[in-house]
């Protein structure tokens, strides 16, 4: 796609995100947005799938480590063709494929992992890729963390084995934005020197501004590359981006907008 398509398609899963939220009057606002282009690129520029083949076994493996994020999933999936965008409108129903943490029991297409306790999207991920190695299969395994999760020790044990094991196929995705539900990850528990932590654990660490897609995709691009460890992409977002009242406000991690708000919101994207 062009880059103006990129951005044009990054508007529409906000929307989407936005309505799905709104539907559910439940859900996490905050992430999902700032989370949009990031999903854009990976699934209409980066990711090697065929979404009316959801199991192809050449597939690059999406793991969503942070599953409160999954209304961006689930838009993404949906404007990528995998199932109807009209279902997005039944996020968190009772009885829906798109429940409030991705499910593979709900038989959703696209879903490669029941998640929701954090900490855990990075050891299967790791998992993936050594399977890989060790089938001489092709395909990439990409893992998205949240900076919050990173305060989870048993990430940091699964980033020693990947090294360890020098899995070049294998790109975590660090949700860089430094806010969590409690505040921001300073005051909760400070991370840094974030990419000086990575580099002690043997991977290559990439920094880029995760709510521009065309460096994100020079970025994967750069990381794809490497040949001897995993990769990890240290993306600066914002919470919300692109609706400037609640832009990095941890007061929207988990809240839903309602009428009124879904309106100002839209019109501020649009904008």
């Amino acid at each position: 796609m062009k880059d103006s398509e990129l951005e044009l398609k990054a508007l529409s899963i906000r929307k989407s995100v936005l309505e799905s939220l709104y539907y559910a009057q439940s859900g996490h606002l905050g992430a999902s947005i700032g989370l949009v282009d990031i999903f854009t690129a990976l699934y209409f520029e980066l990711l090697n799938h065929k979404p009316d083949q959801p199991k192809w076994n050449a597939r690059d493996r999406l793991i969503l480590s942070i599953g409160h994020v999954a209304p961006v999933l689930y838009a993404s999936l949906a404007h990528a063709g995998y199932f109807p965008l009209n279902e997005i409108k039944t996020l968190r129903k009772l009885g829906s494929r798109l429940q409030g943490h991705p499910s593979i029991q709900q038989q959703l297409p696209g879903i490669e992992l029941a998640a929701g306790s954090l900490g855990q999207g990075l050891s299967v991920s790791v998992g993936l890729a050594l399977s890989a190695k060790l089938d001489s299969k092709d395909f990439l395994t990409y893992c998205i963390l949240g900076d919050g999760e990173l305060q989870e020790g048993s990430v940091w044990e699964a980033a020693m084995s990947a090294s360890h094991h020098q899995l070049n196929n294998l790109i975590a995705i660090v949700d860089r934005n430094g806010v969590q539900i409690d505040g921001s990850n300073s005051d909760v528990m400070n991370l840094e020197p974030l990419d000086k932590k990575w580099d002690a654990f043997g991977w290559q660490v990439l920094v880029c501004d995760g709510n521009n897609i065309n460096e994100f995709i020079k970025t994967v691009n750069i990381a794809k590359q490497e040949k001897d460890k995993p990769s990890v992409i240290i993306a600066n977002t914002k919470m919300s981006k692109g609706i400037s009242e609640i832009e990095d406000d941890y007061h929207w991690h988990g809240k839903a907008p309602n009428k009124s708000e879904l309106e100002r919101f839209i019109k501020q994207l649009e904008a």
